[in-house]
């Protein structure tokens, strides 16, 4: 195998004043004081999965090497107690940190370079072999130290999202140097890729190429488009907020116009890409599929994912329990019944916020964990590569038996 190294890339910074000043082991401790005075008072029910001596317990053992700890690694100490908490919404949020210009996504094949600087075009859809040297399942584990991994889909989110953030990756011990990362890839032609991106001292603001993209990932937050060659309608829901300058009660009744008029066999209604916000956007279009004739069997299918969470994951619950819909994808990383309606509080000397939830949504009850698929799908990267949607092509296999 080849061994090709890749020129040196300046880092993206956002934000990054607090990582680079210098807290006190008095900081760290009184940061660490207001987390448990103020979290246990504003969190609507901190302790159903860790007790109040537990929690308690958890913030002295910070404390007591507080000595030793810089603002990454404790960071990393608040991550491993929100992953105590056990709150899929109740976590660290990071306002300032450092990350490089390179996103990923996940296949049954592995991890593989989604997004990208345009000096690195070649490596997209490279897999990732190893960051730092690293073996990436090493590091895979490292991050279960951090996130919840109950849920895998709410784990595979959050890690891709957090695989490019040189201030985790040290806070880990991923990286243990200060001015570069290293990502090794293996390319599509087997071939070992190594890319490295020094770590600078100013702002810079990069631009990034995507790798091919299935349709329903581009747009906006809402939009439909007609096929009048299948004669069916795809519906892309990926953020469940209000555009105002294209109402979603204008967009639902313009959807429905196009219904009225063209009479489609089918309609797929994709929520794989939603991450939540107000679950109430989408109840002009769930008032109108209710009374459609959509609403049957083999009519009305709901794509679901890893990246659909929260309000997106009320929507799917609705739709699974109230209407006559498939659902078909991957498990949500959103749990059916879960903690939610966040609120956010920073703490006094290092500036991180800590959210935390105000309400409990039990939206099936005696229902625990993601909502699964009807129809489970499994995406490979070879498929990805050539614009293939395993799900869409699902339905339209279905469809062709059922004529």
């Amino acid at each position: 195998m080849k061994n090709i190294l890749f020129p040196i890339l300046l880092l993206i910074l956002t934000n990054i004043s607090a990582s680079s000043q210098n807290f006190t082991e008095i900081d760290f401790e009184e940061d660490l004081e207001y987390i448990k005075q103020t979290l246990p008072q504003k969190h609507i029910n901190l302790f159903e999965k860790i007790s109040k001596t537990q929690f308690e317990s958890k913030i002295d053992s910070v404390k007591y090497k507080a000595k030793s700890l810089n603002t990454e690694t404790f960071i990393n100490e608040l991550f491993k107690l929100m992953v105590a908490v056990g709150d899929e919404h109740t976590r660290v949020e990071l306002s300032q940190q450092i990350v490089v210009p390179v996103r990923f996504q996940m296949f049954q094949e592995g991890i593989f370079v989604a997004e990208i600087s345009p000096v690195y075009s070649g490596a997209l859809l490279s897999k990732v072999i190893e960051i730092n040297e690293q073996p990436i399942n090493d590091v895979i584990n490292k991050f279960k130290e951090i996130i919840l991994s109950q849920n895998q889909s709410y784990f595979d989110f959050l890690l891709l999202h957090y695989l490019n953030n040189a201030s985790i990756l040290r806070g880990l011990g991923i990286l243990n140097s200060e001015n570069e990362i290293t990502y090794t890839l293996q390319n599509s032609d087997s071939n070992i890729v190594k890319i490295k991106f020094d770590i600078a001292s100013n702002n810079i603001n990069h631009s990034m190429i995507k790798a091919n993209q299935h349709l329903q990932t581009s747009k906006n937050n809402y939009w439909y488009e007609y096929d009048s060659v299948r004669n069916e309608i795809y519906f892309s829901y990926s953020s469940c907020q209000n555009n105002e300058h294209y109402p979603f009660a204008k967009f639902n009744a313009d959807l429905f116009g196009i219904i009225k008029k063209n009479k489609p066999e089918k309609i797929i209604l994709d929520l794989r890409n939603n991450g939540g916000g107000n679950s109430t956007v989408l109840k002009p279009f769930l008032k109108e599929i209710k009374r459609s004739y959509l609403n049957k069997k083999n009519r009305f299918y709901v794509l679901i994912g890893k990246t659909t969470f929260s309000s997106a994951m009320l929507n799917a619950v609705d739709l699974k329990r109230n209407f006559k819909t498939v659902l078909i994808g991957e498990q949500t990383a959103g749990s059916i019944n879960h903690y939610g309606e966040i609120r956010n509080f920073e703490l006094p000397n290092t500036k991180v916020k800590i959210v935390y939830s105000t309400k409990y949504f039990e939206t099936w009850k005696g229902k625990n964990g993601a909502l699964q698929p009807d129809v489970k799908i499994n995406y490979s990267i070879e498929n990805f590569k050539i614009n293939k949607d395993e799900a869409i092509d699902y339905i339209h296999s279905i469809s062709n038996i059922n004529k």
